[in-house]
């Protein structure tokens, strides 16, 4: 592992620790960006991977964007949630059990718009990558109607 990544992999879980201790109120937000702790099962290893990201609350659904900063290839949480779509989600305190699921157009339109609306440098990772950035959508089990930005 380089430098740079090692040192990327430390302060995530310093982050994670931090939120985790605090139930968010350390770390709990980036100016008006909500931070998450996603928790995932790891494809190889079966192992709890748990990440901090930004997320776009959409009615009782969590928004993720998997842009690792406009990277060629998509973060590992990512593929987690892919092999296992059932995750954790934190926010403040509170942890839920969720469903993950790839957005696709028109709604991954209409969320990608929501998501870049709040974080203006999703669209700068996406000038840097040749890859289309999913939008996960995090919701509740259960049925559920699929979430629509507001305006």
């Amino acid at each position: 592992m380089g430098l740079a990544r090692r040192l990327t992999h430390l302060a995530t879980h310093a982050h994670a620790r931090l939120y985790r201790w605090t139930g968010g109120r350390v770390l709990g937000r980036f100016g008006h960006l909500e931070q998450v702790l996603l928790t995932t099962t790891g494809r190889r290893t079966g192992a709890p991977r748990t990440v901090p990201l930004a997320a776009t609350p959409v009615g009782s659904s969590v928004v993720l964007v998997a842009s690792d900063g406009g990277a060629p290839g998509h973060p590992a949480w990512y593929l987690n949630l892919t092999a296992h779509p059932e995750v954790l989600v934190q926010r403040g305190r509170r942890t839920v059990p969720m469903l993950a699921r790839i957005a696709v157009d028109p709604e991954r339109d209409a969320l990608w718009a929501a998501v870049v609306k709040n974080n203006p440098g999703y669209a700068r990772y996406q000038e840097k990558t040749a890859r289309e950035i999913p939008i996960v959508v995090c919701e509740p089990p259960g049925p559920q109607t699929r979430p629509t930005p507001a305006p």
